[in-house]
């Protein structure tokens, strides 16, 4: 069995698309190790075709130099193959000082020397599928349509459900924070909207830094129907967020890591897109449903605009998602929520 390392990206939704790459590494008959940082690392944990999960010591920024040479002797003979899923040069580092043999991985960031078999990394405009993305990484013939599939143990499902006294799929998930930028964030008060629509209790869920966002959420639709949302933004692990969206009736969502993880575990959800695009980064699922103004045939005038892929809307008006009005997602919300 081939022993592969496998640096991971840093990004929760990127993690979870490169979940067909570790499956088919796997089928093939490698053992993979995989390095990731550690708000990431429960995604792994995730996946059934990963041997083991290394958490990386390295803060965010800076290229830690000497801690980097210092792991990488650890691993030096350990690993016959490794994957670079990143862009950057120091993700590209550590295999490279750890003398791995064949390390894998796309042009970019000065990594001539560090990778020895490059791939060209076409522009974000035309790269098309990101699971796909990652998958070309196997050098292989493979199935791009693969979906990308997480598993959560009984215990953490269970425990979750218990420590935030909530029941199996009798909430909905709401998570509105998307941690690029605002020109992927739904306005609050469309979130709010909808919730108001439906006797549902919403659950909403994300980061620290979007506790404020989905408190005021919360608060705006507890003064219309009091007690129906509860916010635990920045109450939770990874692993413990995972476990209440697995465990949701449905999910409502911007193009976020969170997305991806309710279409990785088969939630019924319903994902709003403006300055992405569900080309590049779908829900990759059956139970999803996505709406993006850009396709809308009705909608005018088109949004030339879109996808823009800018954290901030580079002309002002937000038309992609403020027009994304709430009046037209009520009708596919409910009908994701009844199944």
């Amino acid at each position: 069995m081939t022993a592969s390392l496998v640096i991971a990206p840093q990004w929760i939704g990127d993690a979870v698309m490169t979940e067909p790459l570790m499956r088919v590494l796997a089928k093939r008959g490698e053992r993979l190790t995989v390095a990731a940082m550690p708000w990431v690392a429960p995604i792994y944990r995730a996946m059934s075709s990963v041997a083991e999960v290394i958490e990386l010591p390295f803060p965010r920024g800076g290229l830690h130099l000497s801690a980097r040479r210092a792991l990488a002797k650890q691993w030096q003979g350990r690993f016959e193959r490794a994957y670079v899923c990143p862009n950057s040069f120091k993700s590209a580092l550590l295999p490279w000082l750890a003398g791995i043999p064949k390390r894998i991985g796309y042009q970019g960031e000065l990594r001539l020397v560090l990778l020895n078999q490059r791939m060209a990394n076409p522009s974000k405009h035309s790269r098309g599928s990101m699971v796909a993305h990652y998958l070309a990484l196997a050098q292989a013939d493979t199935d791009t349509t693969l979906q990308p599939k997480l598993d959560l143990s009984l215990d953490v499902l269970k425990n979750s459900l218990l420590h935030f006294d909530l029941k199996l799929g009798a909430y909905a998930v709401f998570a509105p924070g998307a941690e690029f930028g605002p020109a992927k964030r739904w306005p609050a008060a469309y979130f709010a909207d909808i919730a108001a629509r439906t006797d549902l209790p919403v659950v909403l869920l994300g980061s620290a830094k979007e506790a404020s966002l989905c408190e005021d959420i919360a608060e705006r639709i507890n003064q219309e129907r009091p007690k129906l949302a509860r916010s635990l933004a920045g109450q939770t692990d990874l692993s413990q967020a995972m476990a209440l969206i697995a465990s949701a009736q449905a999910m409502l969502s911007n193009d976020s890591g969170l997305m991806h993880v309710a279409a990785a575990m088969g939630v019924p959800q319903l994902a709003l897109f403006g300055s992405s695009s569900p080309l590049h980064t779908p829900p990759l699922s059956d139970k999803a449903v996505v709406m993006w103004l850009k396709t809308e045939a009705n909608y005018q005038p088109p949004l030339d605009c879109a996808p823009c892929f800018e954290r901030v809307c580079p002309l002002g008006h937000m038309r992609c998602l403020n027009d994304l009005t709430p009046e037209r997602v009520a009708l596919a919300w409910r009908e994701v929520v009844s199944g």
